[in-house]
């Protein structure tokens, strides 16, 4: 028997943490504002979603992003190398306040991507985000993004 324990998952639940955990609804309805931010990088809707000292552990960075301003710094990254790059937000599974994502990342390679240059090539990654919300914003998120997959399709890395 293997038993998996996650980093967001508890078997002791504190009565502010009860206190804290949303509805379902209301995480679905924060997830799907999320949708939206990441696909306009709506500034007042970073705000909205995302809290002051969220903390963010993307692949691209060695230390984690932080607040609304480190999940804007993602999401000019990835427009600067992708400007036509959108979310689709596959599926979702939620426990309490914490949302397992799977999203679809569609763009076209226009600019610089971890110095690659631009090549035109059209691309379409996976990744797997793990989500922790409270108080009806996103506290924490975990990416996973097929990173080999992208790079295979930039050309950047031989495909099998």
């Amino acid at each position: 028997m293997v038993v998996v324990v996650l980093p967001f998952a508890s078997n002791t639940t504190t009565q502010a943490e009860r206190q804290r955990q949303m509805a379902p609804q209301s995480v679905e309805s924060v997830m799907k504002r999320f949708v939206e931010f990441i696909n306009t990088a709506d500034e007042d809707l970073a705000r909205e979603v995302i809290a002051p000292d969220a903390v963010f552990h993307a692949p691209s960075h060695a230390e984690p992003l932080r607040g609304p301003e480190g999940y804007l710094e993602i999401i000019a990254m990835m427009r600067s190398a992708f400007p036509d790059v959108r979310w689709t937000l596959e599926e979702s599974i939620t426990e309490g306040s914490t949302v397992a994502a799977r999203f679809t990342m569609r763009g076209t390679h226009e600019g610089e991507f971890f110095g690659i240059p631009a090549t035109g090539s059209k691309i379409a990654v996976q990744a797997m985000n793990f989500y922790c919300l409270a108080d009806g914003r996103i506290v924490k998120e975990r990416g996973q993004p097929d990173l080999l997959g992208l790079m295979q399709q930039i050309g950047a890395v031989p495909a099998p």
